[in-house]
């Protein structure tokens, strides 16, 4: 039997109850399945581990967490821990650490939801929002001066690098590649960003000669939220720097019927170090410790995971269970609006995988 270790970080807020449910339909799809086991090792990792030892992981958190196949994160964030703080301190610590600079972001309308937009049927918004992960506007590069005082300096200083923009690119040309419409968008904002914006979409020009099969387009950042809105068929695959992809994935979970059924893969392509996989909804802090949480994007987390690992079948099954119960429409949360708990949509996404 397969056997994969699996390394569980909550965190803060709602993530202590979307991983516990996560795990609890994994470990039921590995009995189902007999096919492969999971070794779950939890981590008490996030800002109430920061109150009692001043970090939010340990100083050799990386090294702890280097023999594990797999990552399963919740979420950080508290609102009694400033973000930069918690973010930095746990899973951009993570992220950068093992060079997962690939964020791969699926969004479509499951089964039996509704999309806000109009006119949007079954298969019309269908996309894969590629991020990378690793440099960009979140380098963590700059710094301040003169604190305090009237001249008080910020800086916030983007990189781009040759190295890590090929890499990105190649990667997310090869996942068109892969899918049915091999289509491509590469986001930029070089209008404005003359330096790395520029050398962005010049090598984004110079990887697509590699892949003539795959179609490529362009489109100014802002663009491309109206092009979401008014035209989800015109996209499949999405390319984009850090922070562009990370506010156009969470405007596409939204346009998919919510945030709470968006998934997300920090993912190392090289495998030399553990990829993680997470829900991006975040803490939640105002609904914390309710019940009301929507596991569905930690599910779908966890099917990113495990094709991964390379376990395809259980990864379709997991994955069709989550639809069934979807499609069915009655053992939804409150923000898919239906009234089911996080309990109820996992055990209803238990019962599906038999």
């Amino acid at each position: 039997m397969r056997e994969y270790r699996i390394a569980a970080i909550p965190g803060d807020g709602i993530g202590k109850e979307v991983i516990p449910a996560g795990l609890t339909v994994l470990q039921r799809l590995a009995r189902l399945t007999n096919e492969f086991r999971l070794d779950v090792t939890t981590f008490d990792w996030g800002s109430d581990f920061y109150r009692s030892t001043g970090a939010l992981m340990p100083q050799d958190g990386l090294h702890t967490l280097q023999p594990f196949d797999a990552i399963y994160f919740g979420a950080v964030g508290d609102p009694g821990v400033p973000d930069h703080v918690t973010l930095w301190g746990l899973r951009l610590k993570i992220c950068q650490g093992f060079d997962q600079y690939a964020n791969v972001r699926p969004t479509r309308v499951l089964p039996g939801l509704k999309s806000p937009l109009a006119d949007c049927p079954p298969g019309t918004l269908d996309w894969v929002i590629v991020r990378e992960n690793s440099e960009g506007e979140y380098a963590g590069q700059g710094g301040r001066s003169h604190r305090g005082h009237p001249e008080e300096v910020a800086t916030e200083v983007s990189i781009f690098t040759r190295a890590g923009v090929t890499r990105i690119m190649r990667f997310a040309f090869a996942l068109a590649r892969s899918r049915p419409r091999k289509k491509l968008t590469v986001i930029t904002k070089s209008n404005a960003q003359r330096h790395g914006m520029v050398m962005w979409d010049e090598i984004a020009a110079e990887v697509a000669k590699d892949f003539p099969d795959v179609a490529v387009d362009k489109e100014l950042v802002d663009a491309a939220t109206v092009r979401m809105v008014n035209r989800p068929g015109s996209l499949d695959t999405i390319v984009a720097t850090n922070l562009h992809a990370d506010i156009l994935s969470d405007l596409a979970a939204a346009l998919a019927g919510s945030i709470g059924i968006a998934p997300t893969g920090n993912v190392n392509p090289e495998r030399r170090h553990p990829s993680m996989f997470e829900p991006i909804h975040g803490s939640a802090f105002d609904i914390m410790g309710k019940g009301l949480a929507n596991p569905i994007g930690t599910f779908w987390s966890a099917v990113m995971m495990l094709e991964h690992l390379g376990e395809a079948d259980a990864a379709r099954r997991l994955m069709s269970a989550i639809e069934r119960v979807t499609a069915a429409g009655t053992t939804l949360t409150r923000d898919l609006g239906g009234s089911a708990g996080t309990a109820q949509v996992t055990e209803a996404v238990c019962d599906a995988l038999t």
